[in-house]
This record gives C-alpha cells, sequence and structure tokens, in this order.
C-alpha cells in the first residue's frame, strides 16, 4: 500500500493505493484533480444536487465530493476496499453510501455524474448510454481521465451517445468533458454482448461478454495455450471435485472444465462486476444444471472453501500499470485455497519470468507448454 496527499479547493486528502508498496503509484492521478474542481464548480448550479460517481479508482472523487452524500458505482471490486481504508484516513470527508456495482447497479435520476472515461471504447459507450438513463433532463455529464490512457475512438463514441457542451482545457495531461444526456440507450444496442465459441467435449459453447470484460470478442492467445491443458486436467478429476476460475473474465476457463465434466463443484471469480455477470450468463446457458457460484470480489473471496483445481490467467496490468504485483497476490491467496494434493493450473507472459515467483508460494512448480510469448505453469504443494 502506498499512500500520498491530493491538495484541492475543499482541503486535503490521505489516500492510499492498495496492493502495491511502488512509491510511484498514487491513489489518484490529474484527472482525478480536474474533475473534482469541475464537479465542485457544476454542483453550484443546482439546490441540493443528487450526485453519482462512476467508476472512481481508489476514492478520490468520492471523499472529494462527500459533502454532497454521492451515490457511488463501480465494475472493479477494489474500489469497496479502497475506499473504506481511505474514509479511515480522513474523518472529516465521511462517505456513507455503499459502493454498488454491474450487479447491482443504483437507481436514478442524478443531477451531476462524474464518470472516469475507461481505457475500452465498448465500456464507454455502455456506460454513456446506461447513464442516459439516470441522468435527468437538466442534469449534467462530467467525464475525464489522463490523455494517454483515453480510448482512440472516445470522441465518436461520445458523439454517437451524448451531447458534448464543453470540452475542459487540458491539466497535466488529463482532459475532461461536460456533457448534457442524449437519446441512445441500452435497448436494443448490439455492442452490449460480444463473443466466440469455443469447442467442448460435446460440441461448441459459445462464450459471450459485456464490454469491460477483457478478450470479449476472441479467445486471447495466453488462453488459447491453456485451454487444451485445462480440459486433460478436468477429465481426470472426479464428480463433486472443487474447481476455481480465478480472476475468470467471460469464464472460458471455467466453461471449458464443465466441457469436461459437469459434475464439477465450479468457483468462477473476478475483480470486475461485468466479468461476473457474463461468466454467469455463459454458465447459465450452456450447462443450466452446473453447480456454480459466482463471486465479485479481488482475488479469492475469504469464504472459499479448499479447491481440487484452480484456473488462472493473471491480469498483468491495472489502470495502465504494467507488472507482476496482482498475480503474486493470486499466487499466494491460491497457495492457500488448494486442498492437498490440489493444483494451480495457470498461464503467464513470459518475460514475467513466473516460473521464479511461483517457487516462492508452491514446493512443485512443472512448466507443461510454452509459445514465444506466454508459458503454461502446473503448481502445487506436497
Amino acid at each position: 500500500m502506498t499512500t500520498a496527499e491530493l491538495v484541492f479547493s475543499q482541503g486535503r486528502l490521505t489516500l492510499s493505493r492498495p496492493g502495491t508498496a511502488d512509491p510511484t503509484l498514487r491513489a489518484w492521478d490529474a484527472a482525478d484533480e480536474l474533475l473534482l474542481e469541475a464537479a465542485l464548480d457544476a454542483a453550484a448550479g443546482f439546490d441540493e444536487p443528487r450526485v453519482l460517481i462512476v467508476d472512481d479508482q481508489f476514492g478520490a472523487l468520492a471523499l472529494g465530493l462527500s459533502r454532497f452524500s454521492p451515490t457511488i458505482v463501480a465494475d472493479s471490486a477494489v474500489l469497496p476496499v479502497a475506499l473504506a481504508k481511505n474514509v479511515s484516513f480522513n474523518p472529516a470527508f465521511p462517505v456513507a453510501e455503499p459502493v454498488y456495482s454491474w450487479i447491482n447497479p443504483p437507481a436514478g435520476l442524478f443531477d451531476l455524474v462524474v464518470l472516469r472515461i475507461p481505457r475500452q471504447a465498448d465500456y464507454l459507450a455502455w456506460l454513456l448510454r446506461w447513464l442516459n438513463g439516470v441522468i435527468s433532463d437538466s442534469g449534467v455529464l462530467l467525464a475525464g481521465g489522463m490523455i494517454k490512457h483515453l480510448p482512440a475512438k472516445s470522441v465518436e463514441v461520445f458523439a454517437e451517445a451524448v451531447q458534448t457542451e464543453q470540452v475542459l482545457p487540458a491539466r497535466k495531461k488529463a482532459r475532461a468533458i461536460r456533457c448534457r444526456k442524449g437519446a441512445a440507450s441500452l435497448a436494443g444496442w448490439p455492442g452490449a454482448w460480444k463473443g466466440y465459441a469455443v469447442t467442448g467435449r460435446n460440441g461448441d459453447v459459445e462464450v459471450e461478454a459485456l464490454p469491460a470484460v477483457f478478450a470479449r470478442e476472441k479467445l486471447d492467445i495466453g488462453s488459447r495455450l491453456l485451454v487444451p491443458h485445462v480440459a486433460k486436467v478436468a477429465s481426470t478429476l472426479k464428480a463433486g471435485d472443487s474447481v476455481l476460475d480465478l480472476a475468470c473474465g467471460n469464464g472460458v476457463l471455467g466453461l471449458t472444465a464443465l466441457a469436461e465434466r459437469d459434475d464439477l463443484q465450479l468457483g468462477f471469480s473476478d475483480v470486475s462486476s461485468q466479468a461476473v455477470l457474463s461468466a454467469r450468463h455463459n454458465v447459465e446457458q450452456a450447462f443450466p444444471g452446473a453447480n456454480a457460484i459466482f463471486s465479485h470480489c479481488d482475488g479469492i473471496d475469504a469464504g472459499t472453501n479448499a479447491c481440487d483445481l484452480i484456473l488462472l490467467n493473471p491480469p498483468f496490468h491495472e489502470g495502465g500499470v504494467v507488472g507482476d504485483h496482482i498475480a503474486l497476490r493470486l499466487f499466494e491467496q491460491a497457495s492457500q485455497h488448494l486442498r492437498p494434493g490440489g493444483r494451480l493450473l495457470m498461464v503467464g507472459n513470459r518475460h514475467l519470468g513466473y516460473h521464479r515467483s511461483l517457487r516462492r508460494y508452491f514446493s512443485s512448480v512443472e512448466q507443461l507448454d510454452a509459445s514465444p510469448k506466454f508459458v503454461v505453469f502446473r503448481a502445487g504443494n506436497r
């Protein structure tokens, strides 16, 4: 965890960023600064504005706008944990609202919406269409992000969905825009679900996903290398054995296991609520009778039982930061949630050297496959 101070017109916030000890990684950036000041200006135009904050990163926006008792919704399960910690550091900026996700989104109408622009153009398009349904007729949308992380087609996405009133001057390589609601909605929008098919024991399995999910239109090359090994190992399991698809995304690894044995107990866990919704959708469509549970959490839920097999294609970036800090935390959690004789089956980027880091947590590490960019490992504890 790293801690730094954010100074803005209403005071000072002490903010921590969980999951890393790198002092160069702060819990806020210039886009948060820009959005905070723009939101405070916009809020002055309303008597008692109802404020919605969408996809705050670590709580800077929620705390900075706490005087308005904002409603908060975020795709990432990191935010509730980070916000709880940061509220404890800043008692003068209380935030009482729970953090909603796309599993249980809040109801409108809102006078002021403050949105961190995501990196994915499709997710931005989804968000803007959803927001059109919860912004009041006189409401204001403020959207911002770091310029280098804005989607390539963000101008077109905004033009198709909302009415742009003003592009605010850039500040410290951050950009924000002020908008009004548009007519576009999610109803009938073809971009909501996209997917592909994977071949299982009894034929193709359709795998679809919502826009915030990694590699939703085609099987990523890392998972492509791992999938045959998942099928092989799953076929050796017994009825009722417990399998966890960790950082599940659309659930393709867990679905591959179910395609081999539909009598397994499957868990699906992801930090993204849209990933959890997507995995649930795919299981219900392909294996409606499966014994499956779904968890929206950062890693492995504390109540998860010990597993016979954990499947993992770990993320290697978080908000534009590339590294192995997420994978290391997942390795540690996986080592603590395997039954005796249980195995972790994973794929990772070759350049991140996971063969070394896995040995910190597992007594047995074996390379099963490799390509120029990815390596498949099986790990366990004797």
